[in-house]
């Protein structure tokens, strides 16, 4: 059997009737499932309707650390779709609750190799968050027989998607 003849008989009107009386939430990944860029896939906006006219519950989930809940819910919401920070899962998200359910002590900072996504998140959980991009311009300094100086308060690292990743950055941490 083909793909396109298995497509076919996967999404039956019977197998997705199945589907929608046997789940009660949809998970949804974002970049290229939702949106591609800055512009919404067709049929999205329906089917989030449809979805949630049948009582079900959404939750949208990202790898991409470069936003936080906050900066996505917007991103929806500019794209004619109303999300709650609530419903949205990223990783820069993901790295904050790590740390917080680890107990990770609050007098500690964290060194960030990635956006401001994630130095959000720490800030939301009540931790102080250092580097990110503006650390993207400073290079490291290098003497004769001398150590490279950081900050002593730093107790962990969360490295994400960084495109001004340079060896300051690589030092600090």
């Amino acid at each position: 059997m083909n793909v396109a003849s298995r497509a076919s008989q996967l999404l039956s009107s019977q197998s997705i009737g199945d589907l929608l009386n046997s789940d009660e939430a949809f998970l949804f990944d974002c970049d290229g499932v939702i949106w591609k860029g800055d512009t919404l896939i067709n049929g999205v906006p329906q089917t989030f309707d449809m979805l949630r006219s049948k009582g079900k519950k959404l939750v949208f989930v990202t790898n991409n650390s470069t936003k936080s809940r906050r900066q996505y819910a917007n991103k929806f919401q500019s794209l004619g779709i109303s999300v709650t920070e609530d419903e949205i899962f990223s990783s820069s998200f993901a790295a904050a609750m790590f740390l917080k359910v680890k107990n990770f002590p609050k007098d500690k900072k964290v060194y960030v190799i990635g956006g401001e996504g994630i130095l959000e998140e720490l800030e939301l959980v009540g931790y102080t968050g250092l580097g990110g991009q503006e650390d993207g311009k400073k290079t490291a300094q290098w003497k004769t027989n001398c150590l490279f100086e950081h900050d002593k308060m730093v107790g962990a690292v969360v490295v994400g998607l960084d495109p001004y990743v340079n060896y300051y950055k690589l030092h600090s941490s």
